[in-house]
């Protein structure tokens, strides 16, 4: 079912409706080299196969995850070679930020020459995976999620699909069942169209009916397909829409990021050290037993694993979010800082000094020392002198 031409390629409209320059640019036949940036089952390959088919390009397809350097020196002599005759070649490389520095330096000249058309793929943010050099020889476009209708519409033509998809076999889906098939795919036509084709089958197997059935739909996907990475941007997406959910002091997005890191696989622990540093950052002074209840929390979730440690990570993150809120410990040390780096560090003052040994008393080491325990309403400089009178924390309280 994979799409042949723009017409019949689903979503992105912002980037192929008519008129958009990247749909204008197939037509004309004037491609750029270029990125594409998406999640999976978003059309980056097909995408790549319409472009080459469109201008009448010859298509090389070659993957990050096995091809080297030797590849990617035949593909060019071949392309070289085809060049001479006329013949355009465009490069495919598949998930290309898996390619190291070293390989992605070696496409670089035969990308500015012309010698190649490359279109890279990639789930990866392009800013941090594909070199400087690189990307500024091409163009970074980047594809979204398939909506809902969007994945409504691929099941719709690939079950009345008599050549290629399922419409030679009478086969139908339950209305409760397509809805369902279409929420789990979450986006990705790639997961659709497999499940719709496993479910297909069990259903042909199982009656004359061929009526494919929320049951197996469920069996067919098994869950919803999830596309967070913990490794990858979605990683720092998601804990940043965390932070500042529980900054907010909103306790339902907070807990709706928490499952979203714990459904993708998100190491608990990495969740616990964020939370310490909220109770540090964003509670601080308000309500000190937030710090206790992250450290908790740490601690109970390193004893008890997952999945039960959901329980204190929920814990720890509604007390906070929910919690009264102050930076004061931050952007206090954060002046202190300032004045460290930026001003002249003076010596301790002589009365704040330990003063050990008979030598350095003699020397006037603690000389003047008041200790406060005996007369708090007596003021002494604590600062170096040329700091005398600096006021970090400042006490804000917001209501």
């Amino acid at each position: 079912m994979r799409p042949r031409t723009l017409g019949e390629f689903v979503g992105q409209e912002q980037l192929l409706g008519e008129g958009r320059a990247l749909r204008a640019a197939i037509e004309r036949d004037a491609v750029p080299s270029m990125i594409l940036w998406g999640p999976p089952g978003s059309g980056k390959t097909t995408l790549a196969q319409i472009v080459a088919q469109t201008t009448g390009a010859h298509f090389e397809n070659i993957s990050a995850v096995s091809a080297g350097v030797a590849d990617l020196r035949r593909v060019v002599r071949e392309a070289a070679a085809r060049r001479r005759v006329g013949k355009r070649t465009v490069l495919f490389i598949d998930e290309i930020h898996r390619f190291n520095k070293a390989q992605q330096d070696a496409v670089l000249p035969y990308v500015e020459d012309g010698t190649v058309i490359l279109i890279g793929a990639t789930t990866e943010n392009p800013s941090f995976e594909v070199i400087p050099p690189l990307l500024s020889r091409t163009r970074v476009f980047p594809l979204a999620p398939l909506s809902d209708e969007d994945v409504g519409r691929i099941v719709e033509r690939a079950l009345g699909d008599r050549d290629r998809g399922l419409g030679s076999g009478g086969t139908r889906i339950a209305d409760d069942a397509r809805t369902l098939l279409i929420s789990l795919a979450n986006g990705d036509a790639r997961a659709a169209l497999n499940a719709l084709e496993f479910a297909a089958a069990s259903a042909a197997a199982r009656d004359d009916a061929n009526i494919i059935e929320v049951a197996l739909v469920r069996e067919a996907m098994q869950r919803r397909g999830s596309q967070y990475d913990k490794a990858g941007e979605m990683h720092y997406d998601v804990i940043s829409a965390f932070i500042k959910s529980v900054r907010a002091s909103d306790p339902d997005a907070s807990l709706y990021w928490l499952a979203r890191m714990i459904d993708g696989g998100e190491d608990p622990l990495f969740i616990a050290r964020r939370l310490v540093i909220l109770a540090s950052e964003d509670v601080g002074l308000a309500d000190s037993n937030g710090l206790q209840v992250a450290v908790a929390a740490q601690q109970a979730v390193h004893f008890v694993g997952m999945p039960e440690g959901f329980f204190p990570l929920a814990h720890a993150t509604l007390y906070l979010a929910t919690a009264s809120k102050s930076n004061d410990v931050g952007s206090s040390f954060g002046a202190a800082m300032d004045d460290v780096v930026n001003t002249r560090n003076d010596p301790v003052p002589m009365h704040l000094r330990n003063a050990p040994t008979q030598l350095m008393r003699q020397l006037g080491y603690g000389r003047g020392y008041h200790y406060a325990h005996d007369d708090y309403s007596v003021v002494q400089n604590n600062l170096p002198e040329n700091l005398r009178g600096r006021r970090y924390y400042k006490k804000r309280r917001p209501e």
